[in-house]
C-alpha cells in the first residue's frame, strides 16, 4: 500500500503559525499611529505573497516584507528606531523555543520503530534545519527534505531522488494547498490534519476539494492505527 510515510513539519509537528501571528500583531501596534490594524495586516499579506518568489517562505521574508510594507504604508516617515524595534521583534521570533504538538514525539517513535519515515517541509533551508535540530526529532527519520514550494512536481522530483514510487507515498500534514491536494495529484495517499489556525495564503476554497479523496483526522495520535488499517487494503 505504501512505501514512504511522510510528515510535515510547521504545525503539524511543531507550533509555528501561533508564533507569526503574535509577531504581526507587535507589529501591527508600532504601525497603528498611521492606519489601522486590519487595513495594516492586509497590505501585510499582500507585501508576503507578492515577496515568495524573492524571497521563498521562512522568518527571513516575513520580516523584509513587514518592513517594506511599513516603508510604503508611511510613505518613508518611519523612523529608524521602529524598525529597529521591528527588527528586534522578529529577531525574538526567530529565537522563539520549539514547542512540539501533543503526542508527537509518542507517535514519530512508535511509527519509526517499523516504518521508514521522512519529513518534507518548505521554507529557507538554514532556518528549516535549525528547527529540526532544536525539535530533537530528527532521529525518527531516514531522509529529511527542506523544499522551496510544495507543487506535484516538487514531490515527483523528491519520489525520482529517493527511488520510491509516488503512489506509494503517504503524506501527513495540515495544509490542504501544500500538504494534501499535490500528493493526490501525482496518486498518492494524504493524511489531513488541521492545526487549530492557518495562514489565509493556505487555504483552499471548500469547491476545490470535492471528490478529493483525502484522509482527515483530529490528532496525530490517530495516525499509527490509521498505517494499520491501510496496510489491511
Amino acid at each position: 500500500m505504501f512505501d514512504v510515510i511522510a510528515f510535515d513539519a510547521d504545525d503539524t509537528l511543531w507550533h509555528n503559525e501561533n508564533i507569526y501571528r503574535d509577531t504581526q500583531s507587535r507589529v501591527v501596534e508600532i504601525l497603528a499611529q498611521y492606519h489601522d490594524a486590519e487595513w495594516i495586516e492586509r497590505r501585510i499579506y499582500e507585501t508576503e505573497i507578492r515577496n515568495i518568489e524573492h524571497y521563498g517562505y521562512g522568518f527571513k521574508g516575513f520580516t523584509l516584507s513587514m518592513i517594506e510594507t511599513a516603508i510604503e504604508l508611511t510613505e518613508g516617515r518611519i523612523s529608524g528606531a521602529e524598525i529597529g524595534q521591528m527588527i528586534e521583534i522578529t529577531r525574538e521570533m526567530m529565537k522563539s523555543p520549539i514547542v512540539l504538538l501533543d503526542g508527537v514525539a509518542e507517535t514519530l517513535a512508535q511509527l519509526s520503530a517499523e516504518h521508514e519515515l521522512m519529513l518534507i517541509t518548505k521554507g529557507d533551508l538554514f532556518e528549516q534545519e535549525a528547527k529540526i535540530i532544536r525539535s530533537g526529532l530528527a532521529d525518527h527519520f531516514r531522509k529529511i527534505e527542506v523544499v522551496k514550494t510544495k507543487t506535484p512536481e516538487t514531490y515527483l522530483n523528491l519520489a525520482a531522488r529517493h527511488n520510491f514510487d509516488p503512489q506509494r507515498l503517504v503524506m501527513i500534514g495540515n495544509s490542504l494547498k501544500s500538504d494534501i491536494l499535490p500528493v493526490l495529484a501525482i496518486g498518492g495517499r494524504a493524511v489531513y490534519i488541521p492545526y487549530v489556525t492557518t495562514w489565509a495564503h493556505e487555504i483552499v476554497p471548500e469547491e476545490e476539494l470535492t471528490d478529493k479523496d483525502f484522509i482527515q483526522l483530529s490528532h496525530i495520535r490517530e495516525v499509527p492505527e490509521l498505517i494499520e488499517r491501510l496496510k489491511k487494503f
